[in-house]
């Protein structure tokens, strides 16, 4: 029986530029965010180290994708970009490299995951800064959540809460 493609079965590199192996991440569940240092909403990143610590070990994890495409708001170099995050919000979650998530640069992860409309229907193109993607453990992405819903919002919460293993 041949297996379907999942998010897993893309290749990214991490922060570093080291391979990232996604297929790692099978049997959690995961939210993907395209993160910036320098935009209005990234206080964001806050409630994303919230949700890794409260259920990093319950079987989930955030995966933060830097990019600059939204105003030049993610310049700098994966060495700033990773010192930013620890230093100024702790973040102990994983940071893939810098990509673009629309035009014809998108990066393969993000072809996927923008072909998963929103809650209105709504499919395409990433809005902004901090728009989230909530992936299963088995690698299907379930949930597209916009950029101004809020990481602790009872929305992204209970999307979570339903996917974790019992």
């Amino acid at each position: 029986m041949l297996r379907r493609m999942t998010v897993w079965d893309t290749n990214i590199a991490a922060l570093d530029g080291s391979p990232f192996d996604l297929s790692s991440l099978s049997g959690e569940a995961v939210l993907v965010v395209n993160v910036a240092s320098r935009c209005g909403l990234t206080p964001q990143y806050e409630g994303l180290e919230s949700l890794q610590k409260r259920f990093g070990d319950k079987g989930f994890t955030v995966l933060g994708v830097p990019c600059n495409q939204f105003g030049g708001q993610e310049p700098g170099t994966p060495e700033e970009i990773q010192a930013f995050c620890s230093t100024t919000y702790g973040a102990t979650f994983p940071l893939t490299e810098k990509v673009e998530v629309n035009g014809e640069n998108r990066h393969p992860l993000y072809q996927q995951l923008t072909a998963v409309p929103d809650a209105a229907g709504e499919a395409g193109d990433v809005q902004w800064n901090f728009e989230k993607f909530l992936v299963s453990p088995e690698g299907e992405i379930v949930r597209r959540f916009r950029p101004r819903t809020e990481p602790e919002s009872e929305e992204v919460v209970g999307a979570i809460t339903s996917l974790l293993p019992a």
